[in-house]
């Protein structure tokens, strides 16, 4: 008897218009009740297996694990590589040319692919597909069969005619022909991101989200941009901001409870907007407030970030312990940075002692001429009340440097901050324009070699902050969630740090984070993955920390004993 043949993949349709409602899903392929004679039933049609690739924040990982958990409910099975897989899938990121670039120099490679495996399809999504941009995209991309933008990604599964597949499951993605609403953002038309809390908690319900972690998971809160900064592409890729219903983000949280999660992110272009466009409601009537900076938003009876953490530190587990242990959320805006959230971050145990809040420049003209519309004494007020709040917390940022008209006393003025602020981590990249963009209008009329110049001081100076206050957790205990298992290097950022904790026979090399965001080497047995453990800390470098193993937390994170650091560097 001969082997069967292998299945036939399937060439997928790719729709540029919302495909038909489903249809009721093939039972399957028939097995005979007599074995000899399966070689004579029909030939199965396999479903394709898929590869996600995944650029640029969080918000695009969150994006991708729903994407994959759609086509796993459609039966598709994961590709461990490009090469191995019949659909890519490119979430991309516009902010930086960088990563555009990436995408744009592995077209040569999908082609190829696409010429050895005729059955392949490409899907490119993320902030590099723009409503205005359609016309041109296939010309950048050509590799490329389907473009969708971010707030059309819950019909992938219906642009890939897989949907009567999904039918036999239950539909998740919401109603097909939902997505395409669009609105204009000054003269450009754009996406509206109207429908994506409804699919959102469709996934959810659905189990649709293949999360990347067990341990720590993504929560969105709220979707788009309405921000003025003049280098920035997203609120022309991702529309105005849209908050999720309050109930439904509770709802989400109590099910990553209920999964053992350890660790929330709260996500959002700008986080701690969420809840302005939301209708009032008497349940909130206690919230009588205005945003403090940028453009005026009557914020009374509408529930915010503030208002959110509360409720999701209050889900206790049975020893009264908070559910979550771990509470996080980016990326914050300082307009949006108010007095009831830095109360709220004070008082709720399970939020971390760590803040992102971006700055971009330490000068009031290039602020202006970013369109950050708040100065460098307003942005200094809000990290001293923050800092009397919640002592010792540790504070991240991002840096633009080379910004159109940027003069050398202005970059020296950035420098002067980083030493004035003592950050504990910068993220900086030199200015690049983004097509779309107001900034793109400007001047882009710093040399190359000077922005590559800057940014290299920068980091140069802050690579010494960073340093100095690693420093002061040497000899401490630090809490730390194991979330890595890290496969052996030839190298590392810090210096001595390459050697990696010492290891007795049967332990590996582990990493994870404490409260304040600070990446912690250890060794130890792979079962403490997914623990809170306690390390004591022996080496420091400008990037991570290094320690040994004293003792694993069994439960969950002691978080009525928050880390303090010492006084601030």
């Amino acid at each position: 008897m001969t082997d069967l043949a292998p299945p036939r993949r399937r060439a997928l349709p790719m729709l540029d218009v919302p495909a038909p409602a489903p249809v009721a899903a093939s039972p399957g392929r028939p097995v005979p009740a007599d074995g000899r004679l399966a070689e004579y039933g029909p030939e199965p049609l396999a479903l394709p297996r898929f590869f996600v690739w995944t650029l640029g924040c969080q918000m695009n990982r969150s994006d991708s694990e729903e994407m994959a958990g759609r086509l796993l409910a459609a039966g598709c099975e994961p590709a461990t590589a490009i090469e191995s897989a019949d659909l890519v899938v490119i979430n991309t990121c516009a902010i930086r040319e960088g990563a555009e670039q990436k995408v744009i120099g592995r077209q040569g490679q999908l082609r190829w692919l696409k010429d050895t495996n005729p059955s392949m399809r490409v899907v490119l999504t993320g902030c590099s597909v723009r409503e205005a941009d359609r016309a041109g995209l296939g010309r950048r991309y050509p590799a490329v069969d389907l473009f969708l933008r971010p707030d059309e990604e819950p019909e992938l599964v219906d642009r890939l005619g897989l949907a009567s597949a999904q039918a036999a499951i239950g539909r998740i993605g919401g109603p097909t022909g939902a997505v395409g609403t669009t609105t204009v953002v000054g003269r450009t038309q754009v996406g509206v991101a109207e429908h994506l809390a409804e699919t959102r908690a469709a996934a959810v319900g659905g189990g649709a989200i293949a999360r990347e972690s067990s341990i720590s998971a993504w929560l969105p809160i709220v979707y788009g941009c309405d921000k003025t900064c003049t280098y920035c592409i997203v609120p022309f890729s991702r529309g105005p901001e849209r908050s999720r219903p309050f109930d439904e983000i509770l709802d989400e949280a109590r099910s990553l409870a209920a999964a053992g999660y350890r660790e929330v992110t709260l996500l959002g272009q700008n986080v701690n907007s969420y809840g302005h466009d939301l209708p009032p409601e008497p349940r909130f009537r206690h919230i009588a407030t205005e945003r403090w900076a940028g453009r005026r938003l009557d914020l009374g009876s509408r529930p915010d970030l503030a208002e959110l953490i509360r409720a999701i530190d209050a889900i206790r587990a049975a020893d009264g312990a908070p559910a979550l242990p771990r509470l996080r959320f980016v990326t914050s805006h300082p307009w949006d940075l108010s007095d009831r959230l830095i109360e709220a971050m004070a008082e709720c145990s399970s939020v971390c002692e760590h803040l992102h809040l971006p700055v971009q420049s330490g000068d009031d003209t290039v602020l202006r001429r970013m369109g950050r519309q708040y100065t460098i004494e307003h942005y200094l007020e809000r990290l001293d009340r923050i800092r009397a709040a919640v002592p010792g917390i540790a504070i991240s940022t991002d840096v633009i440097v080379g910004f159109c008209g940027e003069t050398e006393t202005q970059f020296e003025a950035t420098l002067r901050l980083l030493e004035r602020v003592g950050y504990d981590q910068v993220f900086a990249a030199a200015y690049s324009p983004r097509p779309g963009t107001p900034a793109s209008r400007l001047p882009d009329d710093v040399p190359a070699a000077d922005k590559r110049r800057r940014l290299n001081t920068l980091l140069a100076l802050q690579e010494g902050i960073g340093l100095e206050h690693n420093r002061t957790w040497l000899g401490r205990e630090v809490e730390v969630l194991v979330d890595t298992v890290t496969p052996p290097r030839s190298h590392d950022h810090d210096a001595g740090a390459g050697e990696g904790p010492r290891r007795a026979p049967g332990e590996v090399r582990l990493s994870g984070r404490t409260r304040h965001h600070k990446l912690v080497h250890l060794a130890g047995d792979p079962s403490l993955v997914g623990r809170f453990v306690r390390v004591r800390v022996d080496h420091a470098g400008p990037y991570a920390l290094r320690g040994d193993l004293t003792q694993p937390i069994p439960t969950r994170s002691s978080v009525g004993e928050p880390e303090r650091t010492p006084a601030a560097v």
